[in-house]
């Protein structure tokens, strides 16, 4: 987001895009296997299904399982019971105590049995009275290590598909930039938080498809530059030299990354090769200043902030740039939109809007163009959209500071995210990262 946290007016000139610039800096996958859905599911009046996760033995036992259960309640599709749930454990190869469970409103039970380097788990089912999937995992690296907390949430991820039929997001990672400037990593449950780059002044994080690889904009004596970094290795790349160049994402395929570029005469979008090479302009601003590309997944389509207008608006165009239209018309309360992000699924666009003088993110479905507002509680932005284009990260400051917090967009529930003040410019990986 460049234009909420500075001035509500749109300008042309190169030294104010500089000082926006300035002032925005400182301010495990397991192996795949046919999902079964579990048969009760749902009761009647649609609740989520009740889903126990027994103990688990082992020195690192408990915290598998608070994990897991953890990464099921923050997936937001199921109702995790309590541990003091009354449920008796299997032993040995019995099942487990199917007329027990009903009694106790149990619809699923996950098991988790360790073994020596990982664990095997067990998903029941107690309308039907059966084990409806069994798999051994491996769990890598020493209990509540960064690897061994990945491979878990890999675990949380798979019970999620088998129960629901949608796989989770718990072993995703968030990247944002820090109080210090720096971009960080975290877990999506806010554990094991650390810095990516070295130096500071980074801006607008973006994540490869892949999740390997993130690009963003670095502020710099001359200006800003956009780099891409190797997440497995630590290299970099420059793809864009320092000038005013910002708010950097991926095409849906990866091979180029779209950037804004501020010139005497308002900020283009640009396209470069994911390798870099020459830029090609893919936006008509006239003068106005054009910011933060979203491509929708097939790349047919962008979203984007631009000011043609008069003010900051949300636009869609075509992949190249050309029928621009707004996305919506503004209402009367909103003062301006911008830092747009295309839902996964295509079917939605998130993005910040001025509404009675404080943002707030804002969904807009794109099959109906109805709204709904996501968030009332402080000031709230940079929305990005997780991979399962149900939540949403956000910059927030209902806890009194400026932090991320992550959003249900069917329930309304927020969590916050990271603990230490100052987090924003959020980018959720896909679920391919590691």
């Amino acid at each position: 987001m460049i234009f909420s946290s500075v001035t509500p007016a749109i300008s042309v000139s190169r030294q104010l895009l500089f000082g926006l610039l300035v002032a925005a800096v400182c301010g495990a996958r397991l192996s795949a296997q046919p999902g079964v859905r579990l048969g009760l599911i749902y009761g009647d009046g649609g609740e989520r299904p009740g889903i126990h996760v027994l103990p688990v033995a082992g020195v690192a036992g408990d915290s598998l399982r608070t994990i897991v259960m953890r990464d099921l309640d923050f997936g937001d599709r199921v109702t995790v019971l309590p541990k003091a749930t009354a449920l008796p454990s299997p032993v040995g190869a019995a099942p487990i105590d199917y007329t027990a469970a009903a009694r106790l409103r149990i619809n699923g039970v996950v098991q988790i049995l360790p073994t020596t380097g990982g664990a095997t788990v067990i998903v029941y089912d107690v309308a039907s009275r059966q084990v409806v999937q069994r798999q051994t995992v491996a769990l890598p690296g020493a209990p509540n290590t960064s690897a061994w907390r990945q491979a878990v949430h890999g675990i949380s991820d798979q019970c999620e598909e088998w129960i629901t039929g949608e796989r989770g997001v718990a072993a995703t990672r968030i990247a944002y930039v820090a109080a210090d400037t720096r971009i960080w990593l975290v877990d999506s449950d806010g554990a094991s938080a650390a810095p990516l780059t070295r130096t500071g002044q980074a801006l607008s994080p973006s994540f490869h498809p892949s999740g390997q690889s993130i690009v963003y904009a670095a502020l710099e004596p001359a200006g800003s530059a956009i780099y891409v970094t190797d997440l497995r290795g630590g290299s970099r790349r420059v793809v864009a030299p320092s000038g005013l160049n910002i708010s950097p994402t991926f095409t849906p395929e990866g091979t180029a990354i779209a950037y804004a570029h501020g010139a005497d005469f308002g900020t283009e979008l640009y396209l470069v090769s994911a390798g870099g090479g020459e830029p090609r302009r893919i936006s008509i601003g006239r003068g106005s200043d054009n910011t933060s590309p979203s491509f929708s997944p097939d790349g047919r389509r962008i979203a984007f902030t631009s000011g043609r207008s008069g003010r900051p608006d949300v636009y869609i165009a075509d992949g190249d740039g050309t029928n621009a239209d707004v996305l919506a018309a503004l209402s009367s309360s909103q003062g301006y939109r911008s830092s747009p992000d295309w839902s996964p699924d295509n079917r939605a666009i998130v993005f910040q809007s001025q509404v009675s003088g404080r943002f707030q993110v804002v969904m807009i479905t794109l099959r109906d163009r109805a709204v709904k507002q996501l968030t009332t509680d402080g000031t709230n932005e940079d929305p990005a959209w997780a991979p399962d284009a149900r939540h949403v990260v956000v910059t927030s400051t209902r806890s009194g500071v400026r932090q991320l917090w992550v959003l249900d967009t069917e329930s309304g529930r927020a969590r916050q995210l990271t603990a230490s003040p100052g987090a924003r410019l959020a980018a959720w990986s896909p679920r391919s990262a590691r």
